[in-house]
């Protein structure tokens, strides 16, 4: 394994181990929800430091593994309409979505920031199915890879677009529409009173120096942007027993649907 230094990254891209050593951390445990053998291998070949959670703790780690499992569920639900599908993760970081839903078929694409990707690239090399592209996303030229491939397509932002402004969302969602219609899109947002919740109390937004910029109040809202809302899905909609007392949110209604993950058709 070469020589890495985690410390180089800084702001969003620091953010990147949080999700890394969450999955890690779950897939051990007995009574794991989500397992994921390659998240384990990449965080112990990177130390695995406690530290890399910047002091995450309780449900919200759970809450993250939850998140990657309800992405993982969409994107199945896409692959099994469209073998050899592709999908597209934005902000793709440290994600080994790629080997949890391999099923000898997909194509995968990640697309992260330069500094990221020379990371990622040293534990988790490009394959002959799955690709990655140094960019940011708000440069819209990776679009033309996507083009390029010419498949059937799911664009998946988890953890990304809340970090960013709607002047920066936008714009990118509505190119995705315009170029990819009938393709599929799920990203994750809160409202803005747990936006602004989180931005106080975070330890991970304060340590990095980031804030949650963007929120959806409204799901059906962003329709205006040339989407169709298909399918939306909140923390609480299922008792999950291993949140214990924070179970108790689902039973007040703006707290059960203060955050969610949407899924949307591109195009009208």
């Amino acid at each position: 394994m070469p020589d890495i230094d985690v410390r180089k990254l800084k702001g969003v891209a620091e953010t990147l181990l949080v999700p890394l050593a969450c999955r890690a951390i779950e897939s051990i445990r007995p009574d794991a929800i989500l397992h994921d053998p390659r998240a384990v291998e990449v965080y112990n070949a990177l130390g695995g430091n406690p530290e890399f959670l910047m002091g995450m703790r309780g449900a919200d780690k759970l809450v993250t593994v939850m998140r990657a499992r309800q992405f993982d569920a969409f994107a199945r639900a896409f692959l099994a309409k469209n073998p050899a599908g592709l999908v597209v993760d934005l902000g793709c970081g440290l994600d080994t979505r790629f080997d949890r839903l391999d099923d000898g078929q997909l194509h995968w694409l990640g697309v992260d920031l330069p500094e990221v990707i020379e990371l990622r690239r040293k534990v988790l090399p490009d394959g002959e199915r799955s690709k990655t592209i140094a960019q940011s996303m708000l440069e819209f030229s990776w679009l033309d890879e996507v083009a390029r491939q010419n498949k059937p397509v799911i664009f998946l932002a988890e953890g990304v677009f809340p970090y960013f402004s709607t002047a920066d969302v936008r714009p990118l969602v509505m190119a995705m529409a315009a170029r990819f219609p009938g393709g599929e899109l799920v990203f994750d947002a809160a409202s803005p009173f747990l936006s602004r919740h989180h931005n106080r109390t975070s330890s991970v937004l304060k340590r990095s120096g980031v804030r949650i910029l963007w929120d959806a109040k409204n799901p059906q809202e962003i329709e205006t942007w040339g989407l169709c809302l298909l399918d939306h899905w909140y923390y609480f909609d299922t008792s999950e027993p291993r949140l214990g007392a924070f179970g108790w949110m689902r039973f007040i209604p703006f707290m059960a649907k203060s955050t969610g993950i949407f899924h949307y058709r591109l195009g009208k």
